[in-house]
């Protein structure tokens, strides 16, 4: 029997909802519109389109969605100053970088720059060992959204096997650190794989939840799932003919796992979601 699609898209439907009737207590009680300020600097046509989905969904929950974009010549330190800047608006209560930056600007240092409380990505230093920690304040929003999308398709996590294929800081390692909290929907034994893992079809064997994020369309193949497994696909990927798959061989893991996240539609639409979730966190949380 085919796995069950997780429905990203519907589940991330339900969640915005969800943001915007907070936004409008907030509004109501407080006079507060959660604001999330957009930086995408040149003209990568892929940046332009996830900052311009990111500001529709803003301004559909009742968020202000404030989109501010700078030439590919700009300058480090003139991203700083903006940042700066941002960081002292009251009115903005979370600031998205959108990556990747150009070649002369130091990514580090400008993720660095975002105020910790405004850092709704959860890419700074102080937010990423808060999550270490066991103590967030903000969830990064991919692997935040992964696991909402398990817990809320009743999916047991706790004492569960967990494999992640890719270490990266956006995905891999805090996926990683979501799912091992000392917390109710966490406790996971986790394995993370990458690149240079020994055996890597065995280990992704063992998992009763693969999660892939690997950056290679179509890499994880039937016979390296085990029956009944959960696979969450992050990847996005074009193929030569112009169509969009993931970095799980759809068709042929659908007959073996139990449930699978399609691509598009899985975990993107829950991304967006998880980023506005956060913005309203912020807000909530300003003076």
């Amino acid at each position: 029997m085919p796995a069950r699609l997780l429905d990203g898209k519907a589940l991330a439907e339900t969640m915005q909802a969800e943001a915007a009737a907070g936004a409008a207590k907030l509004f109501q009680d407080r006079g507060i519109r959660p604001g999330l300020a957009a930086i995408l600097v040149g003209d990568n046509p892929a940046s332009q389109i996830y900052v311009r989905n990111k500001c529709l969904a803003c301004e559909k929950a009742g968020f202000a969605s404030f989109k501010i974009e700078r030439p590919a010549s700009t300058t480090q330190a003139e991203l700083l100053e903006l940042i700066g800047h941002l960081n002292d608006r009251p009115d903005v209560h979370g600031i998205l970088v959108q990556l990747p930056l150009p070649r002369q600007i130091d990514e580090h240092a400008i993720l660095r720059a975002v105020s910790p409380r405004k850092d709704v990505d959860g890419f700074t230093p102080e937010n990423v060992g808060l999550l270490a920690t066991g103590e967030p304040r903000f969830l990064p929003c991919t692997p935040a959204g992964i696991h909402q999308l398990l817990l809320r398709n009743h999916i047991p996590i706790e004492g569960q096997h967990v494999v992640v294929l890719g270490r990266s800081n956006i995905v891999g390692k805090p996926m990683a650190l979501i799912l091992m909290r000392k917390a109710r929907g966490c406790n996971a034994t986790v394995t993370v794989c990458h690149s240079q893992s020994r055996d890597l079809p065995g280990i992704a064997r063992l998992a009763d939840i693969l999660i892939v994020a690997i950056g290679q369309a179509r890499f994880l193949k039937a016979d390296m799932v085990k029956p009944g497994a959960v696979v969450i696909d992050v990847g996005m990927n074009r193929l030569p003919s112009g169509k969009l798959c993931g970095d799980v061989d759809f068709d042929a893991v659908r007959e073996v796992a139990s449930a699978i996240t399609p691509v598009p539609g899985g975990v993107g639409p829950m991304t967006i979601t998880m980023l506005l979730h956060n913005t309203l966190q912020a807000a909530l949380a300003s003076g």
